[in-house]
């Protein structure tokens, strides 16, 4: 037993070597950040608001894709932020194609409302011969607060929408692949005092990426006296019940005060004079016949 001890103890010393030298190529393998610090880009896209992924701040996108579908990402951007939407998109060989394309990109808010560019190319068209096409599109300042009916742009998530608008029949579903790139200048300090503050981001991401701020907490909902009386598993029993006792009672007083006495009218119409005498014989009485 000491002999096969001694063996095994050996045996462990000898790979300790072996150990030695593949720690450092283990360490190597891992995945590490980039030297920046800003995360992997994503490799995917979403086909609808819905579905669109969430970008962190500074994490691009790229994304091997199919001619003809709708791409959706969404990024966040808070008070005082200029926002930046820069694409650029490697179409399908040119031995594939048969005509030109049209490509365009959109960016709506977190209501969906399409947000208007103040520079840049939202809509580009590369001929045949082109490779590729470049597209960007600059938001306005995000604003602390707006009036209800106007469309400014407000804190929390923004989605950017790459369609293909003019494509041959042919070439839809030729494989091409997107670059995004989302960049933002300013913040609260920038902003311009408007006199008023919005509560909570309008829509904040929610999964898949970083939101830039915060929501605020859920405010408790206020008690009154009468909060309890619709609340509760036995609420709508109870309020079932009390409707039909209601309602019952309802039905037996109007009954009372519309009913008349059996056997007597209404003064309003007067009373029947009582009939007397014996009743007179009809025509065929006594003669016998029916």
């Amino acid at each position: 037993m000491r002999t096969s001890f001694l063996r095994t103890a050996a045996a462990a010393l000898a790979l300790l070597p072996a150990l030695a030298l593949t720690a450092p190529a283990a360490s190597a393998a891992s995945p590490s950040p980039s030297a920046s610090g800003s995360p992997a880009p994503a490799n995917k896209a979403g086909t609808s608001f819905l579905t669109a992924v969430n970008l962190a701040p500074g994490q691009d996108a790229a994304v091997s894709v199919s001619t003809g579908d709708y791409l959706y990402w969404a990024f966040g951007a808070a008070e005082g932020q200029t926002a930046r939407v820069d694409l650029t998109v490697t179409l399908a060989p040119s031995a594939d194609r048969h005509d030109r394309q049209t490509w365009s990109v959109e960016v709506f808010d977190g209501l969906r409302r399409r947000q208007a560019c103040t520079a840049g190319t939202q809509n580009a068209t590369a001929e045949q011969a082109v490779g590729s096409l470049t597209l960007s599109c600059t938001l306005r300042e995000v604003r602390s607060w707006a009036e209800p009916w106007s469309g400014d742009p407000l804190p929390g998530s923004y989605y950017v929408r790459l369609s293909a608008s003019d494509v041959p029949q042919s070439d839809l579903g030729l494989a091409a692949s997107v670059q995004l790139r989302v960049a933002a200048k300013g913040d609260a300090d920038n902003a311009q005092p408007e006199g008023g503050e919005l509560r909570a981001p309008l829509v904040p991401p929610a999964g898949g990426g970083a939101a830039t701020a915060k929501a605020a907490a859920p405010e408790e909902p206020e008690d009154h006296w009468y909060t309890g009386w619709f609340s509760g598993w036995n609420s709508r029993w109870f309020w079932t019940l009390a409707g039909g006792a209601l309602a019952a009672l309802a039905g037996v007083a109007g009954y009372t005060l519309t009913r008349h006495p059996r056997g007597r009218r209404p003064a309003r119409y007067g009373t029947v004079p009582p009939q007397s005498g014996a009743p007179q014989p009809g025509p065929y009485a006594g003669s016998g016949q029916p």
